[in-house]
């Protein structure tokens, strides 16, 4: 594994950690809670990261253009909803905050994660391989 997509992976590893505190942390009612507060700063950085490198990480595979893949959608996403959710709060806009951060967790935590289990990609083939399918 390259030191670009190890660093890809642990970023992506800290924002899925940091993100999931962010989201269990604002339940608990208060209305600035510093866990929140916290874990939200650690999520952003860590997703700015994750997309940073995810930039410069190329795919040799039928699906790419110059070795960009649909996956690579998502980085201008979750730049733009990190960008929109801190627009949301800078107007005190509680409500298009949360929505907008619950999208860029499930976008860019969830669903890429998910695609980082197909066995074409590294972490997938190491999963499936050790399973003994692939």
């Amino acid at each position: 594994m390259s030191p670009l997509i190890a660093t890809h992976a642990l970023l992506a590893l800290f924002a899925l950690m940091c993100g999931g505190v962010a989201l269990w942390a604002r339940r608990q009612g208060a209305a600035r809670p510093t866990w929140h507060r916290v874990a939200g700063y650690g999520f952003v950085i860590s997703m700015i990261g994750t997309a940073s490198t995810a930039f410069f990480i190329r795919s040799t595979s039928d699906w790419s253009w110059h070795g960009f893949t649909p996956i690579h959608l998502l980085i201008p996403l979750a730049v733009a909803g990190i960008a929109r959710a801190f627009w949301y709060l800078r107007r005190r806009n509680f409500v298009g905050h949360r929505r907008v951060m619950q999208m860029v967790y499930i976008g860019g935590c969830v669903v890429a994660g998910l695609f980082t289990l197909t066995p074409d990609r590294i972490i997938g083939h190491w999963l499936w391989s050790s399973l003994g399918v692939v």
